[in-house]
C-alpha cells in the first residue's frame, strides 16, 4: 500500500534561481546547492529534488504539485514580499482547503493548502 509521496524531482534551466524560490518559500537545502547540478530541498517530510536540464530541453505543463503548510496566507505573504506573483490569492475551496497556486521560475506550478476547520 502506498502511505505518502516521498519527493518529487522537477527539472530546471537555472539552478540557482530555483534553489532560491524554493528556499523563500522556507524548503531547507538538504543536498547540492546553487551550483550544483542535482538539488534535494526538504519541507517537513517531503522533498523537491531540481535536477539542471539544458536550455534546449523543453517541457509544457505537466500538473501540479500540493503542499500541505500551516499557514497558507504566511506562505502566500512571502512570496508576494520577495516580489513573486502567485496566480492566486488564498482562498477557501469547497473541498475543504484554504489554498493559492503559484508557478515556480521554471513553470511548474504548485499549489499550498491547508484543511479547513470543520465546524460541526
Amino acid at each position: 500500500m502506498i502511505e505518502s509521496i516521498s519527493a518529487i524531482t522537477l527539472a530546471t534551466h537555472d539552478m540557482g534561481r530555483a534553489v532560491r524560490f524554493y528556499t523563500m518559500l522556507g524548503f531547507e537545502v538538504t543536498y547540492g546547492g546553487e551550483t550544483e547540478s542535482f538539488t534535494s530541498l526538504r519541507g517537513g517530510a517531503c522533498y523537491v529534488n531540481l535536477t539542471a536540464q539544458p536550455a534546449e530541453k523543453t517541457w509544457s505543463w505537466w500538473g501540479r504539485v500540493i503542499f500541505w503548510v500551516t499557514d497558507v496566507d504566511a506562505i502566500h505573504a512571502c512570496a508576494v514580499a520577495a516580489g513573486e506573483r502567485p496566480l492566486t490569492e488564498p482562498r477557501d475551496a469547497p473541498w475543504g482547503e484554504r489554498f493559492f497556486h503559484i508557478t515556480d521560475p521554471d513553470g511548474h506550478e504548485l499549489s499550498f493548502a491547508r484543511p479547513l476547520q470543520r465546524a460541526d
